[in-house]
């Protein structure tokens, strides 16, 4: 039984189960692809910021459609800030 909660629960040393159990009484296992998406999102976002700021230097002109595109970048961030939340408000 042991075993297949420390599966479970994704640990995979048997002295870190039973101190963590010892230490807590439960073994709490977050499932965190919200928020590595939220990091390939908010990485996604920097560069775009990158390169407007490195056009922008360049030519000194900054393109509308470049702005859209940052917009709807931070609304997606946005929305898995959310997400998240929402999940972490649940536990």
């Amino acid at each position: 039984m042991i075993e297949r909660r420390m599966v479970q629960a994704g640990i995979k040393n048997l002295r870190a189960y039973i101190v963590k159990q010892a230490i807590d009484g439960y073994v709490l296992q977050l499932d965190l692809s919200d928020v590595n998406e939220m990091v390939r999102l908010l990485s996604n976002a920097t560069n775009n910021i990158n390169q407007i700021a490195k056009r922008a230097n360049q030519t000194g002109n900054i393109y509308a459609a470049d702005i859209e595109e940052l917009r709807e970048r931070y609304d997606q961030l946005w929305e898995q800030a959310g997400s998240i939340l929402r999940n972490l408000s649940e536990l």
